[in-house]
């Protein structure tokens, strides 16, 4: 199963932005890959506005998200991946979400390595690694 936090991140990004909000990220600065102003980061974390009127060149995938912004007048290129992305929320209000406790979050970056490896592979080895697996029984599982 992939990994819903990219898609929860992008909807509700388009649901805080219809709502004429600010959206802002909470980050965990001290993760691999995670590119962003050292000097602003607090207790390993920061928090990005990413306003379509602060940033540039804004990217968002399945992985991680990128944007051009300036921070104390000088440009810097951003990358978070979306496994250090802890909150996205609205700087008037609040409203929004944390991640931690989503479906999938357990195996995420067992999801992108997996992503990594299959596309690294020629045809023949995608093809066999796409297959899926015998799996049991459906259930469905209580999540508190």
């Amino acid at each position: 199963m992939k990994p819903s936090r990219p898609y929860l991140v992008k909807a509700l990004y388009d649901w805080l932005l219809d709502c004429d909000l600010t959206p802002h990220l909470l980050v965990d600065a001290t993760q691999d890959d995670v590119t962003v102003p050292t000097q602003f980061v607090d207790d390993g974390q920061i928090v990005l506005n990413i306003n379509p009127s602060a940033v540039r060149d804004f990217y968002l995938d399945d992985r991680a998200l990128s944007f051009n912004a300036r921070f104390s007048g000088q440009p810097m290129d951003v990358y978070v991946p979306m496994a250090a992305i802890l909150a996205i929320y609205a700087r008037e209000n609040g409203q929004g979400m944390g991640f931690g406790g989503e479906p999938g979050v357990d195996c995420y970056t067992q999801e992108l390595a997996i992503l990594d490896n299959v596309e690294d592979m020629d045809a023949d080895e995608t093809k066999e690694a796409e297959k899926p697996a015998k799996s049991k029984r459906p259930s469905l599982k209580v999540v508190k």
